[in-house]
């Protein structure tokens, strides 16, 4: 099977879509990857949803609202951040932003005045430091090659993890699976109506393990609204609490992102 991610090769979410496809290709941002498979250009995209230490990603949540897509696994892979460059003497170190700020205590204490330059991807990083000798990369280690590690393991915490979601094709949606993923636009914003969306879960004891709030675009006030829980979607208690959230969007709409099993991708 294809599969495409964030480019170039080298990155987490090449690490990551390794383990879902043999042959991976590369786009530059999740917006292209997410469009992409909704337009059915490959069958399978691989995206970073969210990060132990600096959460959500905004891009692939926004790209989950405006495209009809399923998510059909959750991988999660552990983060090693590395700093590589061609000597210990640089200005600049580049890589993605999340990546700067999983790495933001090391750099204010190690080199305080060196530039941060967020790129696409880590691996853009490594590319950039290749080409330069004034700019050090952050990245995994395995990422270096021709440069020197100056230091591993540089993220603030050793727990540091990335969750992905696999995206298939929307007709691909499944509902057997140990979590699943919804979207809800209510196309309201009224007193109660947050309470509203997640007391249907609490009733019936489905954990919800994420719930994230962005804004719709439309205007001030007015928010999308991520959720992620513990069940699968064939089960009675998970119908039943769609069958009390989805009127409260009767303004706007519910999607069904589909249910997933989680695939620990281990580094090494």
């Amino acid at each position: 099977m294809q599969a495409v991610t964030l480019g170039p090769a080298g990155t987490y979410s090449h690490r990551a879509a390794s383990a879902v496809a043999e042959d991976v290709e590369f786009l530059e941002s999740v917006t292209g990857i997410v469009e992409a498979v909704a337009d059915g250009d490959y069958p399978r995209g691989v995206v970073p949803i969210e990060n132990s230490i600096e959460g959500s990603v905004t891009g692939t949540l926004d790209a989950l609202a405006d495209n009809d897509v399923a998510v059909v696994r959750e991988l999660v892979t552990p983060i090693r951040h590395a700093l590589m460059a061609q000597s210990a003497e640089f200005d600049t170190v580049a890589s993605h932003a999340q990546a700067l700020a999983q790495c933001r205590s090391y750099l204010e204490t190690e080199y305080p005045d060196a530039k941060r330059e967020a790129v696409t991807s880590t691996a853009r990083g490594v590319e950039h430091a290749r080409a330069d000798s004034s700019v050090a990369a952050i990245a995994h280690p395995d990422n270096a090659e021709e440069l020197e590690v100056l230091a591993e393991d540089i993220q603030e915490r050793t727990s540091n993890a990335t969750r992905f979601f696999v995206v298939a094709p929307a007709d691909e949606r499944s509902r057997a699976g140990g979590k699943s993923s919804l979207v809800v636009y209510p196309g309201a914003n009224y007193p109660g109506l947050l309470l509203s969306l997640l007391e249907p879960f609490a009733e019936r004891a489905i954990n919800l393990t994420r719930v994230e709030s962005r804004p719709s675009g439309e205007r001030l006030g007015d928010y999308v609204f991520h959720l992620d829980f513990e069940a699968g979607l064939y089960e009675e208690r998970a119908e039943e609490a769609l069958a009390e959230v989805e009127p409260l969007a009767e303004n706007g709409w519910v999607r069904r992102l589909g249910s997933y099993d989680t695939q620990h991708v281990l580094d090494g």
